[in-house]
């Protein structure tokens, strides 16, 4: 089976966590803060906070903006669950906002549709989470400029987009955003087998985040309520969590990191092939924003069912059962269960829904080359 995603580990990342598991520290020692630093330095951002997961990255992220009880929390419905379930962790209300049909991410149009809508009815929402879906970034200094003259604060989920570049500058520099959020997860553009982070360009936020991320603990005598007992002494002074990253994928972070920009252009060099040899079948390829460097996490078609003899779902399975281990980025939000018990249903985001009936993700990784012709060999087989 081809994966539709699959991490690439070398030797050098391999002795990098076993330098680690030889060293005294597996969890809360150097590489940590390295490989903050080695995110940071790309990015172009003054602080990284390195966490176990973008899930806690963006939970930590809310909490820090200020997200609570009474507020609102906007994003898209084509993300996974937590781009939404962060909002309700803090005790906060979430909505959607539809995505446009070319970049499938959150559509700056619409977003400014709902905002006057909300501000009549005293409903703005607090944070906008806009996520960077397959790695395109979204139309952020729209965006933005809407948080200007509403008064929302922006955090960005760029778990697919590390690598990625909006308008010449890269992903994760905040300079639209309050902070930025990328996960590390496998089939992610780098990994650190689990783990997240999180950019700002605020040392509040920072602050914030690098507090809650460890049982809101501090040991800093400057933010203690009462001069220190002794070297042992720290204070909890914040309700937090523990969402440390180890030592162990720290290192490996900062392996991987020596060749996200490797990483990033062989996935635009096989896209770009599957541009040429997809050519004729019955899809539509994804499409590129010019204002984007795109870090291709994923490689979406979308079927022309009316040029189709098999049905979206049996397409899916045609594939599977021939070797590809196709997948489908995502089912949107607001049809899950839990989510249609808080009040969303079915046909209240068209586009998000238009494209889930459609979609289908194709098999891009960095170590795909040898086997792209087969991919193509089996999609011929099933569409034509």
């Amino acid at each position: 089976m081809i994966p539709y995603g699959r991490q690439d580990i070398n030797q050098a990342d391999i002795q990098a966590v076993i330098d680690v598991l030889n060293s005294d520290f597996l969890t809360q020692g150097p590489a940590v803060p390295a490989f903050e630093k080695s995110v940071t330095d790309y990015c172009g951002a003054s602080f990284g906070v390195a966490v176990n997961s973008a899930t806690s990255a963006l939970h930590i992220a809310c909490l820090a903006v200020g997200l609570g009880e009474g507020d609102y929390l906007w994003t898209s419905p084509n993300t996974f669950v937590a781009s939404a379930n962060c909002g309700l962790y803090c005790g906060a209300q979430v909505d959607f906002v539809d995505i446009d049909a070319k970049t499938y991410n959150l559509c700056a149009d619409k977003l400014e549709q709902k905002l006057i809508q909300a501000e009549r009815q005293g409903k703005l929402p607090k944070v906008v989470i806009p996520v960077h879906f397959a790695g395109q970034s979204c139309d952020m200094r729209r965006i933005h400029q809407l948080s200007q003259h509403y008064g929302f604060k922006i955090i960005e989920d760029a778990s697919h987009a590390i690598g990625g570049k909006y308008r010449g500058n890269p992903i994760g520099g905040c300079q639209y955003s309050d902070i930025t959020v990328f996960s590390f997860h496998p089939v992610k553009i780098i990994t650190t087998a689990e783990g997240g982070l999180a950019t700002t360009n605020q040392p509040d936020l920072a602050e914030k985040m690098q507090l809650l991320r460890s049982h809101g603990i501090t040991r800093d005598q400057s933010r203690m309520t009462k001069p220190s007992e002794g070297g042992w002494y720290y204070q909890q002074i914040d309700l937090g969590f523990n969402y440390r990253m180890t030592e162990l994928q720290a290192a490996l972070g900062v392996s991987q990191m020596k060749r996200l920009a490797e990483f990033v252009a062989r996935r635009h060099q096989l896209a770009q092939q599957y541009e040429n040899l997809l050519e004729e079948l019955p899809i539509v390829r994804p499409y590129q924003d010019p204002d984007n460097y795109s870090a291709l996490h994923l490689y979406p078609i979308l079927l022309e069912l009316d040029k189709i003899a098999k049905s979206h779902a049996e397409t899916f399975q045609a594939l599977r059962d021939n070797g590809l281990g196709v997948n489908l980025h995502y089912i949107p939000v607001h049809t899950q269960p839990y989510y249609q018990q808080l009040g969303f249903k079915a046909g209240d985001f068209p586009e998000a829904e238009s494209y889930y009936r459609r979609a289908i993700s194709i098999p891009l990784y960095y170590g795909l080359a040898d086997r792209q012709h087969q991919v193509v060999s089996v999609l011929k087989q099933v569409l034509m």
